[in-house]
């Protein structure tokens, strides 16, 4: 597995990259098909001591991305607390893994009776609110892959955002799930 290790504002002593990498090789045991891991180290000296040093993890495994970041007053202790959250999201990704090639989900989903519930436009008008003093203040470009929205949301879980953008294999158009204000999935997908 490819581990880079950068800071936003300045450069990582080799000391915390050593210890960094060390740690950071622990998340192979989640998953053996994971080729990239990022870590990013950021200081912010204005923030109060107990979170000025943030540290963001993002690892690529084939299909997903599991993202996991952390505050603390010192880049160790916030690697710590950002691997935690990672390792939490790569079991989650295994058991689900694991589960999908058995079919329990399937098998459990209709020993409840539950049917799949669909995923509707999100009714209360979030999504088209105008704001005239809006800027962009960040850009990203990624790869969109085609998938159905069930992987689309457990993307969207393991990266720990409120949406997700995906081309939707169904329709070939572009898709967003997305998490609506009652804890629900709601999804939005592009007509021509």
């Amino acid at each position: 597995m490819d581990i880079v290790v950068v800071g936003k504002y300045g450069d990582v002593d080799s000391a915390l990259r050593t210890l960094t990498i060390a740690k950071v090789e622990r998340v192979e045991k989640f998953a053996s098909d994971a080729r990239r891991s990022e870590v990013e180290y950021e200081h912010h000296p204005t923030r109060r001591a107990e979170d000025s040093h943030t540290c963001e993890i993002l690892v690529h495994v084939r299909h997903n991305l599991v993202k996991g970041s952390a505050a603390s007053s010192e880049y160790s202790l916030a690697l710590d607390r950002a691997l935690d959250k990672v390792e939490q999201q790569m079991r989650r990704l295994h058991a689900r893994r694991v589960g999908s090639r058995s079919g329990t989900r399937a098998r459990a989903a209709r020993a409840n009776g539950a049917a799949a519930e669909p995923l509707d436009a999100d009714p209360d008008g979030v999504l088209g609110a105008d704001d005239a003093s809006a800027i962009v203040v960040k850009t990203k470009q990624f790869s969109v892959k085609p998938m159905d929205a069930e992987e689309a949301a457990l993307q969207m879980e393991l990266l720990g955002h409120d949406f997700y953008l995906f081309t939707n294999a169904e329709t070939g158009g572009a898709s967003v799930i997305y998490r609506r204000r009652d804890g629900r999935l709601g999804l939005i997908e592009a007509t021509s």
